[in-house]
């Protein structure tokens, strides 16, 4: 799931922590303008972000900034940024915590973790590694360049604002060079890995074959109802933009990252090896977990963990009738053809549909609230499809855009389909589409919390969904049931491997190892995951650390409340605040189950 956010609609949300106030004294009159006052003051936020971050709201579905990229990698942004955490801070100490409702708390609650966390981050010259092969700016961009991702390609205006936009892009590029070369002289570099991972992304766009480019897709995609004079100036003015500025840029960056990068570039794995390395990690535990964990204590719950779910395997291979080890059975449903039918990528996606339709009639036994934001499949674009994963993109808040389910298909003749339902569970439904469409669709929310990411909440609910399969109709096959477990395991596996990398001394080659010999998935597909833990230490604990709070949330729930429990209930419960740090979650629900 990228963070990326969306749109107000009515909803009924049950808000247990909101409250109503009568105007009609001057008591509650005073109370109304400390609250108007406080929501003004995270309207501002949230406004002064888009301004910092217009990409955000391009994919908001806020148009008023689709002309502007800003740097985010100069040192005047990170000055801004800085300015900008500082500020709220210092705003949100003239709102007593006693005269705020319970929902207002928890807004600012949230929004101090917001800059808090920010202010730490700045600490930290992340900069100065600007690239990567799946989680930089750079890969954005290029989802937007195709005309098929937020930024709209309706008007000439809008094929005017994106000549605009990308003029900021290619300062940013030239930034991104200038920052790798203090990166270099500093130690703040990529491992080599990553860096061979990188080069043919930029190589493909770094060609001046004009009509086969990437960024040329807007000029092939006119509209039919501009006229020939408009088609002919916006199709000389995006020949130009790419002859004169982005494909240079591309061919510089290229040559700079084929040579004295990659020369520069680490042969270690951990960002521990890095100045400040372990001080950053510790930082990213606390970013993606939103607890304060060691990173001990994960990798001891990852290998109790991966035990636990190896045992609930072994079951599924006595069920299958599979004489040999686990690691066999690996093998063996690595290499099932039967798992492999497909010969056009359409058939995937088709696969997908079908699960959906599967699951339509059990979910209202599980959730009485149901998006409004519309839903797609679609297969990962031609560019980034070899490095990507499956992932959810939001729609749009004007609700134009729907909410997209991405499925990268390299090569359909080795699609292994074991996996596709606890995949469609977590990305899409009742996964991301739910979690961000219905906060999205919240209309007793903020803005900012609508678009707020916590990855352990959000990621956590992705992983706590796939465990839904057999209530949702699901898991009837024990090979589908076996991709649940796949899927639970490789995100065990992560506590085990992004520990071990980042701080322990393992290689890439170790963590590689130890995955082939605990997980069912490819080879390939497991060195795409190890590296692409390399460049966002400490991303990968979010999934599991997320799912095991929420499901121990659920089962203290059902303890607690024991008839009174109602599964749809508990499910508002953590859906209606919005993507939250776990901390302030444990202590909504249980608020909830005291109240109930």
């Amino acid at each position: 799931m990228k963070a990326v956010q969306v749109l107000l609609t009515c909803v009924p949300l049950l808000l247990a922590s909101c409250q109503t106030y009568d105007h009609g004294d001057g008591a509650s009159r005073e109370q109304s303008a400390r609250s108007g006052a406080f929501d003004q003051m995270l309207e501002d936020y949230y406004q002064d972000t888009l301004k910092l971050i217009p990409l955000n709201a391009t994919f908001n579905g806020d148009h008023r900034y689709n002309d502007q990229f800003t740097n985010l990698i100069s040192k005047e942004y990170r000055s801004s940024l800085r300015t900008h955490f500082s500020h709220y801070l210092e705003e949100l100490t003239q709102y007593d915590d006693a005269a705020l409702s319970s929902s207002e708390h928890m807004s600012k609650a949230l929004l101090r973790w917001e800059c808090d966390l920010g202010l730490e981050g700045l600490a930290f010259p992340e900069h100065l590694r600007p690239i990567d092969q799946m989680w930089s700016v750079n890969l954005l961009v290029g989802q937007l360049a195709s005309g098929a991702s937020a930024q709209p390609f309706n008007t000439v205006e809008d094929y005017d604002n994106w000549l605009e936009r990308l003029r900021g892009y290619v300062a940013w590029m030239a930034t991104a060079q200038d920052n790798m070369k203090e990166g270099i002289a500093s130690g703040h570099v990529l491992p080599r890995s990553l860096v061979i991972k990188v080069l043919p992304q930029l190589e493909g766009l770094a060609k001046e074959d004009l009509e086969q480019h990437l960024f040329y897709s807007p000029a092939m995609q006119i509209p039919e109802s501009f006229s020939r004079e408009e088609r002919d100036t916006i199709t000389a003015a995006y020949a130009r933009m790419l002859t004169e500025s982005i494909i240079p840029a591309y061919q510089s960056l290229h040559q700079f990252m084929s040579t004295q990068y990659l020369q520069a570039s680490r042969a270690t794995s951990g960002i521990d090896a890095i100045p400040d390395g372990d001080a950053y990690y510790a930082h990213q535990i606390k970013k993606y977990t939103t607890l304060e964990l060691a990173a001990e204590d994960i990798h001891q719950l990852g290998l109790r963990e991966v035990a636990r779910i190896q045992a609930e395997m072994k079951k599924v291979m006595e069920e299958v009738g599979f004489t040999g080890d686990l690691i066999a059975f690996f093998n063996h449903v690595r290499t099932n053809k039967d798992l492999m039918p497909y010969t056009d990528p359409e058939q995937v996606l088709k696969s997908f549909e079908a699960i959906h339709d599967t699951m339509k009639p059990q979910l209202a036994a599980s959730f009485d609230l149901t998006p409004r934001t519309k839903f797609e499949i679609r297969r990962t674009e031609a560019f980034r499809e070899a490095s990507a994963s499956a992932e959810y993109n939001q729609g749009s808040m004007d609700g134009t855009r729907p909410g997209i389910f991405y499925v990268p298909i390299p090569d359909v003749t080795q699609y292994n389909t074991y996996g596709d339902e606890a995949l469609f569970l977590h990305e899409a439904i009742p996964g991301h589409h739910y979690q961000v469409s219905l906060t999205l669709e919240n209309e007793n929310l903020p803005q900012f919390r609508k678009v707020a990411w916590n990855s352990a909440y959000g990621e956590g609910w992705g992983l706590y969904s796939e465990s839904l399969g057999k209530e949702l109709g699901l898991y009837t096959d024990p090979y589908q049931y076996f991709g649940m477990l796949g899927y639970e395991i490789h995100r065990a596996i992560r506590l085990v491997v992004d520990t071990g990398l980042h701080t322990k001394g393992w290689t890439r080659e170790r963590a590689i190892q130890y995955s082939l010999e605990n997980e069912a998935e490819s080879e390939a597909s497991i060195i795409a995951e190890i590296e692409r833990y390399m460049a966002n230490p400490g991303q990968a604990l979010a999934y599991k650390i997320g799912q095991l709070k929420i499901r121990e949330l659920r089962n203290k729930a059902e303890t607690s409340l024991g008839d009174n429990f109602d599964l749809r209930q508990f499910h508002n419960q953590v859906l209606e605040t919005g993507c939250i740090p776990l901390a302030l979650l444990e202590e909504k629900i249980e608020q909830w189950i005291h109240d109930n």
